[in-house]
């Protein structure tokens, strides 16, 4: 069978054996609405709360808090159907970057649509150096929670945002606008440390310190007017459902209709796992890191995983790639972790933990020697990548994600 996978605008291909082949994998298909139907519907059925119209009634500092770039957010559908029940330019937008670097100038245009040029000067992004923060106490995990003073001093909070499963959060979406979304770098880099346990996976709530973080700066702000509409998309990027009310409400139903989509049924593990950033989150290797922390959960221990991501802008956060390449065993690189933790960490601390235990390929338009120190054997095309792999595993089978980065692979045990 042949293998056909996008790439950095064009594709990469390879021939796989059907014997060889347990199948190809990506989100679940679901069927999809029309999008502002849906919007609509969910704006017109609040969850634990009131409706739109009476929330914003009153509100003289408005501000909506919405994804950046590296999400799929559909912020400008939901601005569409937001313009027809209010005015757009009575409120402030601010853009929940984390610590990721401001928007470019494409990116604000896909995250506003038709709107940006209308509201572009009603816009901040987030810095979380920057940026006036408040100090909202210690979590109960030590985490000190510092939120952005623009959101705090709103009186009406209004949240657009996406819920899809993450690698060690649990689920995007829901809280997370908040923290990390607008929290102060202190407080991202304390709660990120977090994501070394081992209860911080994809698809956990219950037990995740991270989740629990997330959930203590929420309750942080209780009595806070905040209404939010939170988007479950299907593997092409497409409304499946929407959801509006009460935060944690609509999330906790967001991510039911997530699993829907992005929990996928596999029948058996593979010595050789094909796993794909795709775009966006293909921006860098420190995003594409997501596809390998998936694609594990599908590979035999001592097998090969090749990741297929263009990397189009580069490493991206410098101090992953620093604590990664700070030596050349994995498991020396797990033992320097224990010294201290700077943001970042965790990322480098998921790459050597897979290293340890199985092999890593890398096709991307990194420099190769970039690559090989951050743990991974460098290849110019997956169809490389993936003969050197049956030269380690001659009879071993081939399991691909087309969609790495949004695919929880499991297999259920009869």
């Amino acid at each position: 069978m042949k293998v056909e996978i996008p790439y950095a605008g064009a594709s990469q291909t390879a021939e796989i054996d059907d014997d060889r082949l347990i199948g190809v994998f990506s989100p679940n298909e679901v069927e999809t609405c029309d999008p502002g139907e849906e919007i609509s519907r969910a704006l017109n059925a609040p969850l634990g709360g009131v409706s739109l119209e009476e929330f914003i009634e009153g509100g003289e500092n408005i501000v909506f808090i919405v994804n950046d770039g590296t999400r799929p957010t559909p912020t400008a559908a939901v601005l569409s159907k937001l313009s027809e029940r209010m005015n757009l330019r009575k409120a402030r937008f601010l853009v929940a970057t984390g610590t990721h670097r401001p928007p470019t100038d494409e990116e604000y245009r896909f995250i506003f649509g038709p709107f940006y040029d209308e509201i572009y000067d009603l816009i901040h992004s987030h810095d979380s150096i920057a940026d006036d923060m408040v100090y909202l106490g210690v979590s109960r995990n030590g985490t000190p929670m510092e939120i952005s003073r623009m959101a705090l001093d709103a009186d009406r909070l209004i949240i657009i945002t996406s819920v899809e499963p993450h690698y060690f959060a649990g689920y995007t979406g829901g809280r997370k606008s908040l923290l990390p979304g607008v929290a102060s770098y202190r407080t991202i880099e304390a709660n990120h440390r977090l994501a070394m346990s081992p209860s911080a996976q994809a698809l956990i709530l219950e037990g995740n310190p991270v989740h629990e973080d997330m959930m203590d700066a929420l309750q942080a702000l209780r009595g806070k007017k905040i209404f939010s509409i939170q988007a479950v998309l299907d593997r092409h990027h497409r409304i499946y459902h929407v959801v509006a009310g009460d935060l944690d409400r609509a999330f906790r139903q967001a991510v039911r209709w997530s699993d829907e989509v992005f929990s996928v049924v596999i029948p058996e593990k593979a010595e050789i796992v094909i796993t794909a950033a795709s775009y966006p989150m293909d921006v860098d290797l420190y995003q594409s890191q997501k596809a390998l922390d998936n694609g594990k959960w599908a590979l035999k221990d001592g097998g090969v995983i090749i990741l297929l991501s263009a990397c189009r802008e580069g490493v991206g956060h410098p101090a992953f790639l620093t604590q990664l390449s700070c030596s050349k065993d994995p498991l020396q690189v797990l033992e320097s972790l224990d010294g201290g933790y700077s943001l970042g960490d965790h990322k480098a601390a998921k790459i050597a933990e897979l290293a340890a235990k199985a092999k890593i390929f890398a096709v991307t338009d990194l420099d190769p020697r970039i690559v090989e120190t951050a743990h991974m054997s460098p290849f110019s095309s997956l169809e490389k990548a993936l003969e050197a792999a049956m030269q380690i595993h001659p009879d071993g089978r081939v399991l691909v994600l087309t969609n790495g980065c949004m695919t929880i692979p499991k297999v259920i045990h009869k």
